[in-house]
């Protein structure tokens, strides 16, 4: 590989990176966290909660906890009155992350894909298609939060369709996580055993067989061939 290529790669790569592995061990500790303090955790009151909400959409923005492992933790100890803090820390770190992204790279990544003529025509046809390409993107329970943040950002989506898009795909796996927080008796099986039950489990795969199959139709049908 070129150096030229190489180098401008290896940032993209390493956040990417960074963005996959960095929930997994940021949620082990809350999760340690929350079941040592789990009688505190209950007995915060709003103010604490508005903080916390606060502070959790900045470690999201920075992949550090993903917003199905907070909606769990949220709807565990707020019930449904959760769906509000989880969606407004949700859409907060998509619109720092994009923020953030434009400030830092200004569409140097883009338009370094777009030298390669395939390339900006695969662009142009899934930008015709980007709320759609969003939205299946964000159904899908299995696709890390903070890196499609990412590639969104970089890829120069339009903001109003990755906030639209972006929320409208969450909808359903943020109230099944809050549901399944709400429905739990104990902090620990909860955040042990997330997907324990088989209607969680079907729910989980018809949001994933639903987010494929989307992306599929969707970008077979915006790719010029």
């Amino acid at each position: 590989m070129p150096d030229s290529l190489l180098k401008k790669l290896s940032g993209p790569a390493l956040a990417g990176l960074l963005l996959s592995g960095a929930p997994l061990l940021f949620s082990s500790a809350l999760t340690y966290y929350t079941i040592a303090n789990e009688s505190r955790v209950a007995g915060f009151d709003a103010l604490q909660w508005a903080a916390l909400t606060v502070f959790c959409g900045i470690t999201s923005t920075f992949a550090l906890t993903p917003p199905t492992f907070l909606a769990l933790v949220f709807g565990y100890f707020l019930g449904w009155g959760a769906l509000l803090p989880v969606f407004a820390l949700n859409m907060g770190a998509i619109l720092l992350v994009n923020r953030l992204v434009h400030w830092i790279d200004r569409d140097r990544f883009v338009h370094f894909i777009e030298q390669n003529p395939k390339a900006r025509n695969v662009l142009d046809g899934i930008r015709r298609e980007e709320r759609k390409v969003i939205f299946f993107t964000k159904l899908s329970p299995v696709l890390p939060f903070a890196l499609t943040n990412l590639v969104f950002a970089l890829s120069g989506a339009r903001l109003r369709n990755i906030l639209l898009g972006g929320f409208l795909g969450m909808v359903p796996r943020t109230v099944l996580a809050v549901w399944a927080g709400r429905q739990a008796r104990e902090i620990r099986t909860l955040l042990e055993n997330p997907n324990a039950g088989s209607g969680m489990q079907l729910a989980i795969g018809g949001l994933l067989i639903a987010s494929v199959a989307g992306l599929y139709f969707v970008i077979r049908r915006a790719i010029p061939r």
